[in-house]
């Protein structure tokens, strides 16, 4: 695909300002041709995942800029992302991805262990996903500040704000919520602390509590699908005032949710009494996403189960989100071998969406930049305001995501 749209470029009338252009256009077709040219079947999604890493790098030089923000900030999306191009280099051995990280982390965290930008004040979960790939990054170098670092994120759980039932609060200023988004930020970076600060059982009960609990609040019986969140009190605009849920289902909410339950499983203790509740909870929403997966295309929707609806449309980050979260649960044993085809189908339809651009690098199209519930402007929740959010390239949130599905699907 990438070697026949470079000769049909090629094959037009050039002058002499463009051959520079065109010259790095051909450098990256011979490296497309070495990458996707005679390699086994399964080897073909590593491929693409590093060329959507190799383009990334030349879109963003540095990897703070990932979220499309204008000043440095510690996040979850650079952390995702982050973490995603760890696994690559422990793949691959390319050390420009190593360096790539390291020099983000250099950036926000210094030799106390303190991060820039960050607040433990704020209570906001997602900040505890912009560490997780400090593990990685401690156990290369084993640089003392990183495991500081590390310590004083994991500080932040000892206090961070729940619900009556016991699920972490999303952010201080979203009270008594539970957001399916909490479980992916919060619970892989908990778990990975037990383990490697050797933490009492009560941590993987309390871990292993997050995900039962949020399912259980979150689920909706008929369609075995989850809402996106959940309201304790039931006082938001946005929550039914019987259930608490919110009105619908967000793609990359649930997405989040499946990644983080393959992800935390890495560390839960095989032999945990509620481990087979998560798996069995799992399964369930698999199977109930398969039934809404696009036969044509292999995506996902939006809004999973309104794909008639006007204004829908197509979403990549969901789509990368369930093709990784599935292709490891079939590596790991979750799933039956038979799954992996619908992860292999939904990898497919993100790479046949793919746009190149005249520099030779590729973008990852259609994804949703960002939704949420309830804040400053209120965000309603209807499905008016999930499909007006703005869709954009390269979204963070689906090149890391794509970037693991690649790695799991080679495997």
């Amino acid at each position: 695909m990438i070697i026949s749209w470079v000769f049909h470029l090629t094959l037009k009338k050039t002058n002499y300002k463009q051959m520079k252009k065109i010259t790095q256009i051909l450098l990256f077709t011979m490296i497309a041709a070495s990458l996707f040219g005679a390699v086994k079947q399964d080897k073909k999604y590593l491929q693409w995942a590093i060329a959507v890493a190799n383009s990334e790098m030349i879109h963003r030089p540095k990897l703070w800029q990932a979220d499309f923000v204008a000043r440095p900030k510690w996040d979850y999306t650079q952390g995702l992302v982050a973490m995603s191009f760890l696994k690559l280099y422990a793949e691959t051995n390319n050390s420009a991805y190593f360096d790539y990280v390291h020099t983000f982390a250099d950036f926000f965290v210094n030799e106390n262990g303190e991060i820039m930008t960050y607040k433990l004040s704020e209570y906001n979960i997602d900040r505890l996903n912009g560490g997780k790939f400090l593990f990685d990054m401690y156990h290369y170098t084993k640089y003392d500040k990183y495991l500081k670092a590390i310590k004083n994120l994991r500080a932040q759980l000892d206090t961070q704000p729940r619900t009556d039932i016991g699920v972490f609060w999303h952010k201080k200023i979203y009270p008594y919520q539970v957001w399916l988004d909490g479980l992916y930020m919060g619970a892989p970076f908990y778990a990975q602390c037990a383990v490697e600060f050797d933490e009492p059982q009560a941590s993987f009960d309390d871990i292993a509590k997050q995900f039962v609990l949020a399912d259980e609040v979150t689920l909706d019986a008929k369609t075995g699908l989850n809402f996106h969140a959940w309201d304790e009190q039931k006082m938001e605009k946005w929550a039914n005032k019987t259930t608490g849920h919110s009105p619908h289902f967000w793609g990359r909410a649930m997405g989040w949710y499946m990644m983080a339950v393959v992800d935390v499983l890495d560390c839960l203790p095989k032999n945990h009494p509620q481990r087979s509740q998560i798996l069995d909870n799992f399964t369930r929403l698999t199977k109930s996403l398969i039934k809404w997966q696009d036969e044509k295309t292999g995506l996902w929707y939006q809004i999973i189960n309104l794909p008639d609806r006007e204004g829908n449309y197509l979403e990549t980050s969901c789509t990368a989100m369930f093709s990784y979260a599935i292709a490891k649960a079939v590596n790991k044993g979750y799933l039956p071998k038979k799954y992996r085809a619908v992860a292999e189908k939904a990898f497919n339809g993100i790479v046949n969406t793919m746009q190149h651009n005249a520099g030779g690098t590729v973008s990852i199209t259609n994804a949703c930049s960002v939704a949420g519930l309830g804040g400053n402007p209120y965000r309603s929740g209807t499905f008016e305001y999930y499909v007006s959010e703005p869709k954009r390239n390269d979204d963070p949130k689906v090149v890391g995501p794509f970037i693991l599905a690649g790695i799991e699907l080679s495997r």
